[in-house]
């Protein structure tokens, strides 16, 4: 009798040690899209950059795989990296486990790396049950075979406007866009694809819960969770939900009107949704614990070009005329690299220097700018950045609300060859810091 109490004792003790969260409160989710290997020069991000983050990281989120149309399974959507016989980062990154044994490796299905022609299928998995066991009988299978530790669902639903509460500067996305791009389309099956996607995550989590793997969803900016996220049912089959609360104004939604991509807080004239604390607390009073959100960190930058039209001040909103140009590393339109942004912000800065405002308040982030030049007709440039500090004011904040921790987004943007200060990752290590 007593062999028998001692058993179902030491069976409680496991049982409750893998439903305690060592990182229940500190997480650093960070994500590495394996498309930055393909950049070219200094952009260029291997294998082994990854190690001085593993350092800080907590979790890494490996981006990004596809579903098959047709078939409706989970695919890699760039198998000459992920799985090829020259490469095959899918194994090489989660055999990275025997050097990093206290992170978590997960795989993300989605992130908007498909081709947005393709989006529908994201939608059209949810109306059938059929469809959905031959995506979770997939997911399993990748999983197993690669050893992933979990998978993340970063489900390209389409983005829904949402109703103004009061005068904003926002317009919808007018053409197809391609980083973080969704094209202007009108769901007429919400509800039915809302339940859906909690069906897809119930059943998906009985599945790895047996397996004793994860569960994380992360929510893509512009996607609305009002419609598209029944919050009470999902919550008790994920792990952690990853606010991607980033690109509120970006270049490519926002052409004309240069601004704040990531605020913490509501600022005067804009729209109620556009910043981390409304998505939070939405999420936190509709039933997830604190301890299950992660606020998304962007490591890049948005850029905006300063026309002629634009106010000398610099002070946001501030009038523009679409993207700013490439980086040389990054080389998308409206897109820099921290590294980038660091370049442009020194005495020897290619195209002429930008001045840097910092936020006192701790409450929109910084920006820099470079006027437009009336005597030679150049075009100047406006950039809203995430740098170490501001980083840090996010991790704080979420600290400081109980919430989980963190999501870098990704690694690749960060300033992972140290030119900034020398530093290597300095906004992931800013973040981990003040949690």
């Amino acid at each position: 009798m007593k062999l028998v109490i001692f058993a179902a004792i030491v069976a409680l003790s496991v049982n409750l040690g893998n439903a305690l969260d060592p990182h229940e409160h500190n997480k650093v989710v960070c994500y590495w899209n394996s498309t930055s290997f393909e950049r070219l020069g200094a952009g260029k991000f291997k294998l082994d950059d990854l190690k001085p983050a593993l350092e800080v990281c907590t979790h890494l989120v490996y981006g990004f795989a596809g579903i098959e149309a047709g078939t409706f399974k989970a695919i890699s959507l760039h198998p000459s990296i992920d799985t090829g016989a020259g490469f095959g980062f899918y194994k090489q990154v989660t055999q990275l486990k025997r050097t990093y044994p206290a992170i978590k490796f997960y795989l993300s299905i989605g992130g908007n790396d498909d081709p947005y022609e393709e989006t529908h299928k994201y939608l059209t998995l949810l109306e059938s049950k059929d469809a959905r066991n031959e995506f979770i009988k997939s997911v399993s299978i990748m999983l197993n075979e690669y050893d992933f530790d979990g998978v993340d669902l970063a489900w390209q639903f389409p983005p829904v406007k949402y109703a103004k509460k009061r005068n904003a500067f926002v317009s919808f996305w007018h053409k197809i866009k391609k980083t973080f791009g969704y094209g202007n389309f009108h769901d007429e099956k919400e509800e039915e694809h809302k339940t859906g996607f909690t069906n897809l995550v119930r059943d998906l989590k009985g599945q790895l819960r047996t397996k004793n793997k994860d569960l994380t969803i992360t929510v893509l900016p512009h996607v609305n969770a009002t419609v598209y996220y029944d919050i009470r049912l999902l919550q008790p089959n994920i792990d952690a939900v990853h606010l991607m609360t980033f690109d509120q104004k970006n270049p490519e939604r926002n052409p004309d009107e240069a601004d704040y991509p990531a605020p913490i807080y509501e600022s005067y004239g804009r729209t109620l949704q556009d910043n981390i604390d409304f998505n939070v607390r939405y999420w936190l009073e509709h039933g997830t614990p604190g301890g299950k959100i992660v606020i998304g960190v962007p490591s890049f930058a948005r850029t905006w070009k300063l026309t002629e039209d634009s106010q000398i001040s610099g002070v946001p909103p501030i009038v523009a005329d679409g993207p700013g140009a490439a980086g040389p590393h990054t080389a998308i339109p409206g897109l820099l690299s921290y590294a980038e942004v660091c370049a442009r912000l020194t005495e020897s800065a290619v195209g002429g220097r930008v001045k840097r405002v910092n936020d006192p308040s701790k409450k929109y982030g910084g920006y820099a700018y470079q006027s437009y030049n009336k005597d030679t007709s150049a075009e100047g440039m406006w950039i809203g950045f995430e740098d170490p500090e501001t980083a840090g004011n996010k991790a704080s904040y979420a600290k400081a609300k109980g919430l989980g921790g963190v999501a870098i987004f990704d690694l690749s943007t960060d300033d992972f060859r140290g030119n900034c200060n020398g530093d290597k990752f300095p906004i992931v290590k800013a973040a981990k810091y003040k949690l």
